[in-house]
């Protein structure tokens, strides 16, 4: 069993910054991509971010220039640096983590964080 959980989130005022964490832990051999996404009430989960293994980046068009993926060298656990915040980015953050455990590839989520900004 994998777990991924993820902290950092808060309440802060716009043009704040915040940095989310996810750690994972768990049967793990690799983990391919780590990504960060998030959803507000009524809408669809949406990628903010994402890391391959090689640390190969994308990034949504909402997020280029205002946040920062990377991954520590232990490869289990992934940051969102997030800077310049605005109202809109006011959402629940996920983790999500596609796993080589046992030679097999799963998909798993983080229980998600809750950021909050202020105008």
């Amino acid at each position: 069993q994998v777990q991924l959980v993820e902290s950092g989130g808060g309440l802060v005022q716009a043009g704040g910054s915040l940095t989310l964490t996810c750690a994972a832990s768990g049967i793990i051999f690799s983990i391919y991509t780590m990504g960060w996404y998030r959803q507000t009430p009524g809408k669809e989960r949406e990628l903010v971010a994402s890391i391959t293994s090689s640390g190969r980046t994308m990034y949504a068009d909402s997020a280029k220039g205002r946040f920062t993926i990377s991954r520590d060298s232990a490869q289990k656990s992934a940051y969102l640096e997030m800077n310049s915040l605005k109202p809109e980015d006011t959402a629940v953050y996920y983790c999500k983590a596609n796993v080589n455990s046992y030679g097999s590839e799963f998909r798993y989520w983080g229980q998600g964080t809750q950021v909050t900004v202020s105008s």
